[in-house]
């Protein structure tokens, strides 16, 4: 027996004591988690749907920007449906001050995007930004709580001031595909060129609908000199 086999089952019993004392909670119920990690119970996993699209170049997610921007690659963690555990996840992340959802998610993402092709060569992580009376509303940008995640598990600087949105805009929830764009249309603005160029940049958001948000971000990126850009959320919404 070797002395790492010897202390497995005291790390054991260590890991199952502190669990007792600071139980990990479902990001979507509220409901305990089993030791082994994860964002979501095992209730609330049977009724999600999980994506692999990071495993491939084209997927959902990059079909969305075809013919609309250039991108290296993209992919969410989940499929958006209403009602979902990820649903009642992401109002929490947004609504209801729970900033570490974002930041969960994100860290287990980060762990299968850090060695797929072609995240694994990102230099720098980007929120999309929240209109500043907003974030100062909302207490925290939960783009940049996925972000932090990302950054912990892949190892890689995020790039808070990249990015301004120097418009304050209605929310998005409701609009229609048309209204999105026109909603977020000039809203972005890149405000340190100099920490993007030749940087391959990884553009995050909460949820991925028309993408219009994203683009606005994307195309603001890409016009600065020598960059190229992946995306990433933690859901997609399936359209019809």
């Amino acid at each position: 027996m070797t002395f790492k086999t010897a202390l497995q089952p005291a790390q054991e019993l260590w890991e199952g004591f502190l669990h007792l004392l600071y139980p990990e909670l479902c990001v979507a119920c509220g409901k305990d988690l089993p030791t082994t990690g994860g964002c979501f119970c095992l209730s609330c996993q049977l009724k999600i749907a999980p994506a692999d699209m990071y495993k491939v170049g084209e997927n959902e997610f990059t079909d969305r920007f075809w013919g609309r921007m250039d991108i290296a690659g993209g992919a969410a963690m989940y499929f958006f449906s209403r009602k979902s555990p990820v649903q009642r996840a992401l109002h929490q992340l947004k609504y209801h001050n729970k900033p570490e959802i974002g930041v969960k998610i994100g860290r287990e993402f980060g762990r299968r995007l850090k060695s797929a092709e072609p995240f694994r060569s990102v230099d720098a992580i980007v929120p999309v930004p929240l209109h500043p009376k907003k974030e100062r509303l909302r207490g925290y940008n939960q783009s940049a709580m996925f972000a932090k995640g990302l950054s912990d598990s892949m190892n890689i600087p995020i790039l808070y001031k990249a990015l301004m949105r120097h418009i304050f805009t209605e929310t998005q929830t409701r609009k229609k595909r048309m209204e999105r764009f026109q909603n977020v249309g000039e809203v972005f603005a890149v405000k340190n060129v100099a920490s993007l160029e030749g940087k391959h940049i990884l553009l995050v958001d909460d949820v991925l609908t028309t993408g219009a948000t994203l683009e606005t971000c994307g195309q603001a990126i890409l016009a600065v000199r020598g960059t190229r850009l992946s995306l990433a959320t933690i859901a997609i919404a399936m359209t019809d």
